[in-house]
């Protein structure tokens, strides 16, 4: 499909054009073995789900974006009754904060792993969003030099797909 993006260990391809991106530190791995914690980005293929930015930091980069607020989460907890979601603080559970001090969650794609009924331990959150650096591993995500996820954010459609090759 045109609208696909194609992720390999050896970089990314969307609309005609390749792109470096990084993968989890566990590597690629198979879906049925994703646990929470693993640092693997698990191969398949992932819909596109939602779009998060941080409008302190950056211009909305499409109309269907969300901003981030200071009180936004994402449960990390296989405990918690709303584990691989968005959550608010004052959160009980093990979670994420979303508005981080350094700019990696600046702009995030929402992936639909383990989403939205989530079968616990099997992995949480796994988004694209602002590499490191070029080479430096993501904790299972899919990093992207700031200008590259920018372009792809502004271009992806309702039924873009994220294959994992």
């Amino acid at each position: 499909m045109k609208r696909d993006l194609y992720i390999t260990p050896t970089g990314a391809q969307f609309m005609g054009r390749r792109f470096a991106c990084t993968l989890g530190r566990g590597g690629l791995i198979a879906r049925s073995a994703k646990r929470e914690g693993d640092g693997a980005t698990p191969r398949g293929v992932h819909g596109l789900v939602g779009m998060l930015y941080r409008p302190d930091r950056m211009k909305k980069p499409a109309s269907w974006a969300r901003p981030i607020g200071p009180c936004d989460l994402w449960s990390d907890d296989p405990e918690d009754p709303d584990y691989n979601l968005m959550v608010r603080a004052p959160h009980r559970f093990s979670y994420e904060s979303l508005r981080r001090a350094d700019r990696q969650y600046d702009l995030i794609l929402l992936t639909n792993w383990n989403w939205p009924y989530a079968d616990p331990g099997r992995g949480s959150a796994i988004f694209l969003h602002r590499w490191r650096g070029p080479g430096a591993p993501t904790a299972g995500c899919i990093g992207f030099a700031p200008a590259d996820l920018l372009w792809i954010a502004q271009r992806i459609a309702h039924q873009t797909r994220v294959i994992i090759r």
